[in-house]
């Protein structure tokens, strides 16, 4: 009898906008927990560039595979454009990066 195989996890890209003081900023990433990668951004233990800021959720897109998210995070984070179009959509100003 064959083991039945564990439920995929969604993969998950996300774009954060800073909303702190200071100049408006935009992050690209991926996950497959999007409230404990907002929540580990907030905290300082997230990306380098997401440290000593605070980030709110714009846009999320999902994926079934890891390999998808990442190409999609890869799109988003070349094309500053479209982050623009995405950041508008979702309440943003336009951040910088």
């Amino acid at each position: 009898m064959k083991k039945p195989r564990p439920a995929l996890k969604s993969c998950y890209v996300y774009l954060l906008k800073s909303c702190d003081n200071g100049p408006s900023k935009s992050y690209v990433g991926w996950t497959m927990d999007l409230e404990k990668r907002l929540a580990a951004h907030n905290d300082g233990s997230g990306a380098k560039a997401t440290r000593g800021r605070q980030w709110q959720l714009v846009h999320s897109e999902v994926f079934k595979t890891r390999g998808e998210a990442m190409s999609r995070e890869y799109e988003l984070k070349n094309d500053r454009p479209a982050r623009k179009v995405l950041l508008a959509r979702g309440g943003g100003g336009g951040g910088e990066d």
